[in-house]
């Protein structure tokens, strides 16, 4: 079984298959590795593709301590992946959590990032919901210590932006809460702990977002509620970017519609590569008479 080795000792297990250019796959907090199975299968084909599983997610290792588990310690995990396959630059494709930890990697190691896809990112982001974000985080990992992931899986498994995958795909669904429930508990509530009910609102990072060239995708579904306006945000934010809504969809848009995300991934990646995936023309902007929503003074929306 393949490990790479973090600057702090931690083993993540990752999986590889296909040749040429490199895609790293970085999975969401509910879901791990096998979460990226449509997408290995699909870009395999012509792609040279790694998942792996974060720390805290076996069979990657799970860190005694949890302050081994915050947002920094993530990113340097996926850079780490990369250097142990001794690969310099790569697309970089994420999830939520993964979404995240895609942009992070941009910001702190932009010559590392062929492109950046960002999908379902920014939940805990809006202002006015950032404090409780962290708060039901916090919670939620005492669940998963005193319950265990089976519990959580019957619960924070089946929140509201999953809804839509329950009823679209019955099976991929359950298939999806298979995978929950067999995390690691402890794992997992050092995640929420450390990386979910800590990590700073994207927002935070807006003037270094707004300085970035890196070429990004952004993917959501428009009944995952929570991350609607930070993809807003980020389309705003990110010179060379581009964004995609899916219609009827939550926020596991790749297992949800792997279909879709293939199609719409591939064409980016492949625009990207042969460099026709250009920063917004000023021409197309239009002046804007009102602030944006993630600039209203942090107000709850009516």
């Amino acid at each position: 079984m393949p490990y790479a080795l973090t600057s702090d000792k931690v083993r993540l297990h990752y999986e590889e298959v296909g040749q040429g250019t490199p895609i790293l796959f970085v999975h969401e907090f509910a879901g791990d590795h096998r979460s990226w199975e449509p997408q290995l299968r699909e870009f395999g084909k012509r792609y040279r593709c790694i998942a792996y599983a974060a720390r805290g997610y076996t069979p990657s290792d799970v860190p005694p301590s949890g302050d081994a588990y915050s947002y920094q310690h993530v990113m340097r995990d996926a850079v780490a992946v990369l250097d142990h396959l001794k690969i310099e630059r790569a697309h970089i494709v994420g999830l939520s959590m993964g979404g995240y930890t895609a942009l992070q990697v941009a910001l702190n190691h932009p010559n590392r990032v062929r492109s950046m896809t960002l999908a379902g990112t920014g939940s805990g982001s809006e202002r006015w919901f950032t404090d409780t974000f962290h708060k039901n985080s916090r919670e939620l990992a005492l669940v998963f210590e005193r319950e265990g992931s089976a519990a959580v899986a019957k619960t924070y498994g089946n929140g509201p932006s999953r809804v839509p995958f329950a009823i679209k795909d019955a099976r991929g669904f359950a298939e999806f809460l298979k995978h929950l429930a067999e995390h690691d508990a402890q794992g997992s509530a050092h995640t929420s702990r450390g990386f979910q009910g800590a990590r700073p609102s994207l927002y935070d990072f807006e003037n270094e977002i707004r300085k970035l060239t890196t070429p990004a995708l952004i993917v959501v579904g428009d009944e995952d509620d929570r991350c609607i306006e930070p993809s807003l945000f980020l389309k705003s934010a990110i010179a060379a970017s581009g964004l995609v809504v899916f219609p009827k969809t939550g926020h596991v848009v790749n297992l949800e519609e792997p279909d879709l995300f293939n199609q719409v991934v591939g064409d980016f990646l492949t625009r990207v590569d042969a460099g026709r995936w250009p920063a917004r023309d000023p021409r197309s902007m239009a002046e804007k008479s009102v602030p944006e929503p993630w600039n209203r003074g942090g107000a709850k929306p009516i």
